[in-house]
C-alpha cells in the first residue's frame, strides 16, 4: 500500500464527508442567523426559538436529501471495497 493510495483514501473520505454534512450545515447555518436576526431586531430572547426550527429544517434537509446522500456513500464504499480488493490480488 503506498502513500499516494493511503492519501487519495484520505482524500476521498474527507470529501464524501464534506459532501454528505454540507446540505445540513449550510441550513442550519443560515437559519441560525435569519433566526438571530429576528432576535436582535424584536429582542426576543427565548433560547427554544432558535433550537425548534433548526431541528425541523435539519429533519425535512435529511428527508429529501436522504436517498441522494445514502447513493453518495453507498458509492464510496463500493470504492473502498474495490481498493481492498485490488490490495488482496
Amino acid at each position: 500500500m503506498s502513500e499516494q493510495l493511503v492519501i487519495g483514501i484520505i482524500k476521498d473520505a474527507l470529501t464524501t464527508a464534506l459532501y454528505l454534512s454540507a446540505p445540513f450545515l449550510v441550513v442550519s447555518l443560515v437559519l441560525g442567523l435569519l433566526i438571530s436576526i429576528f432576535q436582535a431586531s424584536t429582542q426576543i430572547q427565548e433560547q427554544t426559538l432558535t433550537f425548534v426550527p433548526k431541528l425541523v429544517a435539519v429533519a425535512a434537509i435529511g428527508l429529501l436529501l436522504g436517498s441522494w446522500m445514502l447513493t453518495q456513500l453507498m458509492s464510496f464504499t463500493e470504492r473502498i471495497f474495490q481498493l481492498i480488493s485490488n490490495i488482496v490480488h
